[in-house]
C-alpha cells in the first residue's frame, strides 16, 4: 500500500491535524487539490454515506489510498438538524454567520440547547476497497445565543461546553484538537490503521 494518502479535502486546519497523527505510522498526506481532484458530491442523508463517497472519489481519481471525513452539529430538539446539511444549513453560498443565525433562531423555539459535534472518517485503501476503515467522534455541549471567542470557525462560537464554562472558539487550537469530535474520530482511525 501507499504511503501518500490524499485527504478527500482542501482544508488547511484539517491536513494540518491529520498530517500531525498520521506521519508517525509513516503516512504522507497530500490535500486533494495538490492532484487537481474537484469537490465530491455529497449527496446522502447520512454523514457516513457522504464521507465514503468523498473518499472514493478522490481515491479513484488519483490512484492513491484516501482519507475523508464529514461531520456537522446535530440539535437535539431540531431531530439532529442541521446535521449532514450543516455547512449549507441557510442555503447557498455557505455562510457561517447565516447558518449560525439561523440554527440560533431555530432553537429559540425550544427549551433544549443541547447539541453534539458528530464526525465520521472513512480510510480506504483504493476506490473500490470492500472494507473501509470508519471511525467516529462525538463532542456533546449546548448552543447559545450570543457568539463568545475569536478562534475555530462555523458553529464553534456559539457551541458551549457546559463542562469547561467556554464555546470551543474560547478554546486553544491544541484543547480543541484534543477534545474535539474530529479529534476523537482521528485518534480511534490512527489506532485501526496500526
Amino acid at each position: 500500500m501507499s504511503k501518500t494518502i490524499v485527504l478527500a479535502s482542501n482544508n488547511a486546519g484539517k491536513l494540518k491535524e491529520f498530517a500531525q497523527l498520521l506521519r508517525p505510522l509513516g503516512f504522507d498526506l497530500k490535500p486533494q487539490g495538490e492532484f487537481k481532484v474537484p469537490e465530491a458530491e455529497e449527496p446522502h442523508q447520512t454523514f457516513v454515506e457522504n464521507a465514503l463517497a468523498k473518499a472514493r472519489h478522490a481515491s479513484r481519481l488519483t490512484g492513491l489510498p484516501a482519507l475523508a471525513d464529514d461531520s456537522g452539529i446535530c440539535a437535539q430538539a431540531l431531530q439532529g438538524a442541521p446535521g449532514v446539511w450543516s455547512a449549507r444549513y441557510a442555503g447557498e453560498p455557505k455562510s457561517d454567520q447565516r447558518n449560525n443565525e439561523k440554527l440560533v433562531a431555530e432553537l429559540a423555539k425550544h427549551g433544549d440547547k443541547r447539541a453534539y459535534y458528530y464526525c465520521v472518517l472513512v480510510f480506504v485503501r483504493h476506490a473500490d476497497d470492500p472494507q473501509p476503515v470508519i471511525a467516529e467522534g462525538r463532542w456533546d455541549g449546548e448552543v447559545v445565543a450570543a457568539p463568545r471567542g475569536e478562534g475555530g470557525f462555523g458553529y464553534d462560537p456559539y457551541f458551549l461546553l457546559p463542562a469547561l464554562g467556554k464555546t470551543v472558539a474560547e478554546l486553544s487550537a491544541e484543547e480543541k484538537n484534543r477534545l474535539s469530535h474530529r479529534g476523537q474520530a482521528l485518534c480511534l482511525l490512527v489506532e485501526k490503521l496500526r
